[in-house]
């Protein structure tokens, strides 16, 4: 028996272990909570500190473009780098820059360290997600991921309106620094590509996409499809709450429809599920792109309590969805995880451009409905992509157009 063989008989994947996968999970919730909680953190900053709407979105753009930076950094370092040291250094940064949040409420200081707190959560987030990427089966620990958003944006939509801003700053200081005694459960270094292409090519049970030969355009397409795909999340996310407010919704409807509707999330995953097994990922992830578009550009002709009601719950309903498809999609095309690093900073990216256009759509005093229709726009632009890649897969690698 060869060294190669040994290697392979003995693989253990340690990203397999629940320690893993436990620490993973958690760190997502932490190091996303940001964009989760973004309609109410917006609020925040306007009724708290002051800011005016068109700095809302610079300081949103700014805290999830720097999860796109910070992401981008750890993809080039991780294969080399122990993670867990990339995970300290990453919060490190994250309660360093929120910690001076909480005394510095000048706006063009706290648009750098809303910046600076992105780039740390950047760093974290993209260490759990490739963690979650690297284990054997990637896409079950994606829908696990999002299974859980929906409960801790149904706690931040509940409990952060009721916090002063620094105390929102100290609960995302305090989760961050809950991961410090539990660190070592991450796995410092993945194991070696060979050794893991060897062992999934030995394993009966490894997918047969596994041994396509898939084309190198269609993850760096599907990273550009998400980016696109929330430049409507950021700027939707980012402005809804206000928007309704500025239509003279209900405040306290508002508030409820905010919270109940993200355990619609829970509803979605598992319908998303249900829906790929049996008509695969790509179809279904066109329907709901479409959807989207149709009920963020309702909004265009103004805000009712009904039309609020309506287009939030079926956000929340279809977001999930849109994760679930994508983020599956990636892992069917990337066994190794290499590029799972890069969906938070795709994320990032797409939350950074969304909140600035919107802001931009705002300075050019086009109003709410300017903003709803270039989420729609997004959104269906999105769709265009993933089809053009559904017609191309069709007839080249069957298998992947149709994989579940």
């Amino acid at each position: 028996m060869n060294v190669t063989n040994a290697q392979t008989m003995d693989f253990k994947n340690p990203f397999d272990s629940w320690k893993s996968i436990a620490i993973s999970l958690y760190m997502t919730l932490i190091g996303y909570g940001v964009l989760v909680g973004i309609p109410v953190i917006s609020t925040a900053w306007v009724t708290l500190l002051g800011f005016t709407e068109i700095e809302v979105g610079r300081v949103a753009g700014a805290d999830l473009g720097g999860l796109s930076l910070g992401a981008v950094a750890t993809a080039v370092f991780i294969a080399k780098v122990n993670r867990r040291w990339l995970v300290v250094i990453g919060l490190s940064i994250a309660v360093i820059a929120n910690l001076l949040c909480i005394t510095i409420v000048d706006y063009n200081q706290v648009l750098w360290l809303r910046l600076l707190a992105g780039v740390g959560s950047g760093i974290y987030t993209a260490v759990a997600v490739a963690s979650l990427g690297a284990s054997s089966k990637p896409a079950r620990a994606y829908n696990a991921m999002l299974f859980a958003f929906a409960f801790s944006q149904a706690l931040e939509m509940h409990f952060l309106p009721l916090l002063p801003m620094a105390g929102v700053y100290t609960v995302f200081i305090v989760c961050f620094l809950l991961t410090i005694p539990f660190i070592h459960w991450i796995p410092a270094y993945a194991e070696p590509d060979d050794v893991q292409s060897e062992h999934l090519s030995q394993d009966p049970s490894a997918d047969s996409l596994s041994h396509q030969n898939i084309p190198a355009y269609v993850p760096w397409l599907c990273l550009f499809a998400i980016v696109v795909a929330y430049i409507n999340i950021g700027a939707y996310w980012t402005y809804i709450e206000l928007a309704a407010l500025a239509d003279k919704a209900n405040p306290e409807w508002i508030g409820q429809v905010l919270t109940w509707s993200s355990l619609c999330s829970i509803v979605g995953c598992l319908f998303a599920t249900v829906l790929s097994n049996r008509y695969g990922l790509l179809r279904p992830l066109l329907v709901t792109l479409l959807t989207v578009s149709v009920i963020v550009g309702m909004l265009a002709n103004g805000i009712t309590d009904t039309t609020f009601f309506v287009s939030v719950f079926a956000f929340n309903f279809l977001w999930i969805f849109n994760d679930v498809y994508q983020m599956s999609i990636i892992a069917n095309v990337d066994k190794s995880g290499r590029f799972a690093a890069l969906m938070p900073a795709a994320q990032g990216l797409g939350q950074i451009i969304g909140p600035n256009m919107a802001a931009s759509i705002l300075g050019l005093n086009l109003g709410y409905s300017g903003v709803f229709v270039m989420c729609a726009a997004a959104a269906f632009i999105a769709m265009l992509i993933y089809g053009f890649m559904y017609l191309r897969l069709k007839r080249t690698i069957p298998a992947l157009a149709y994989a579940t």
